[in-house]
């Protein structure tokens, strides 16, 4: 597939601010063009030659004001990231620097990109599928190595390698069975139909191995909720600051002192963790209060995991008994803080607490016990699977959707074949599949899921 241009888009590549190097990036049939007019080289006689870098002037063509000293690289299509002539401008990483190339680039036959055109184009020039285009927005955005890992996993094709047998399979049953319908005398056997079901009983296997993985996706690429609760003054913020690994909440020995929800986001094994600190809990007459309490309560409820943290120094009392009731209901941990003082929970009472929920003791002043909360956590969120590197880790909504439509799709036409309809019945479940399966490289596409998609992407990318 190849997808002919017949404009040059420019954009800043870069993030905004101040940086050593900026790069205004070019694409398109007139990219080199553009670049001649804008761009002087410092060697007499040199020119944009293909994979080199070229180091000049950019000068207003119009004024020949110097703008900035450049390193210019060139980048012939086919063999270039969106397949079309590339040219990228690095400049100083000046915010003004950068806005004056630009500006020259699109006065000078260049249109300013849309968010994500870039990768557009790279697709539409079949220099990646839409899996690859939508992990290189995965790597940008990814805030942790493993969600790194991830998505360079799902740009190198990891994903769509493993779907690809899957389709030669249906198309192969495809054939088979369209081969039946036009030769209808030729009916499949019956030991052909057997081996057609057993075709697409590996198909989805498969699929169901591929879909299983997502809910480990979905927390590597989103991350979990964690609320951390409790009555007033039993070190909740300590234990926030201390699994963010800095001092975010304020910290004093007078009870209430957090009023409010702070959120903030840590990394436990590369998972983003949002951890949500919250206002105790307790019976409360101040109005102020009394709002803090109510939102710790829905936090309670959002969360994915609540960290109930309690005074291992000193006996449970009435507003502990209430904390502990008010997340009975929901996925929880349990943290016996001041694990640094003596222990006041007689073993009874700590007995009891195990039965209800998972239970680590730990010291936010020293930091005793949190290498084992956090292996805690990673364990409940896990629920005890490690991640692979090897592994295919399904992270996208999209993907996923489709690929239970696939296989449900397929069960369908199993169905049918197992319970002796014709061909025709069956074939319209295996081209459903086919198509989903489609959507998901893009090999079948749909003009409003491209447009969903790229509009996602940051410009310049």
């Amino acid at each position: 597939m190849t997808y002919l241009s017949e404009d040059t888009i420019a954009a800043i590549s870069t993030p905004p601010g101040r940086s050593g190097i900026g790069i205004v990036r070019l694409s398109g049939p007139a990219a080199r063009e553009i670049a001649h007019r804008i761009f002087r080289p410092k060697t007499e006689g040199a020119d944009l030659s293909p994979r080199r870098a070229t180091f000049g002037e950019i000068r207003d063509p119009d004024t020949g004001d110097l703008v900035d000293e450049a390193v210019v690289t060139f980048f012939p299509g086919p063999h270039s990231y969106t397949g079309e002539d590339v040219v990228e401008l690095s400049c100083h990483g000046s915010p003004v620097v950068l806005r004056r190339v630009l500006d020259l680039a699109l006065e000078h036959g260049a249109r300013a990109a849309g968010p994500g055109e870039f990768t557009l184009r790279a697709f539409l020039n079949g220099r990646i599928d839409l899996v690859q285009a939508e992990a290189i927005r995965d790597l940008i955005e990814a805030q942790t190595v493993t969600q790194a890992r991830a998505a360079l996993r799902q740009m190198q094709g990891n994903l769509s390698r493993r779907l690809r047998p899957i389709r030669q399979s249906l198309v192969d049953a495809i054939i088979q069975m369209e081969t039946a319908v036009e030769f209808v005398e030729d009916d499949v056997l019956t030991e052909s139909r057997s081996s057609l079901m057993a075709r697409l009983d590996g198909a989805i296997a498969e699929l169901e191995a591929i879909a299983a993985q997502y809910t480990a996706g979905r927390i590597v690429r989103e991350g979990i909720h964690i609320a951390i609760v409790g009555k007033p003054n039993v070190g909740k913020s300590s234990l926030f600051n201390r699994l963010l690994s800095r001092e975010r909440a304020i910290v004093t020995e007078i009870p209430g002192t957090t009023r409010d929800m702070l959120i903030e986001t840590a990394s436990i094994e590369g998972i983003p963790v949002h951890l949500v600190d919250t206002a105790g809990l307790r019976e409360a007459s101040d109005r102020v209060e009394c709002l803090g309490i109510e939102r710790s309560r829905e936090a309670i409820a959002d969360a994915d995991l609540v960290l109930v943290v309690l005074d291992g120094s000193q006996p449970l009392d009435e507003d502990d008994r209430m904390v502990l009731e008010a997340t009975c209901s929901v996925p929880r941990l349990l943290a016996l803080n001041k694990h640094d003082l003596p222990e006041g929970l007689d073993p009874e009472a700590i007995q009891a607490l195990q039965e209800t929920a998972p239970l680590c003791r730990v010291s936010a002043l020293t930091g005793q016990g949190l290498d084992e909360l956090r292996r805690q956590i990673l364990e409940i969120i896990t629920s005890g699977s490690a991640f692979q590197p090897e592994d295919v880790i399904l992270t996208n909504a999209r993907h996923h959707r489709l690929i239970i439509a696939a296989r449900d799709a397929i069960v369908q036409a199993r169905r049918a074949l197992k319970e002796g309809y014709s061909e025709e019945v069956a074939l319209v479940g295996l081209h459903d599949a086919l198509r989903c399966l489609g959507e998901i490289t893009g090999e079948v596409t749909i003009e409003d899921i491209l447009n969903q998609i790229f509009s996602t992407f940051c410009i310049g990318k």
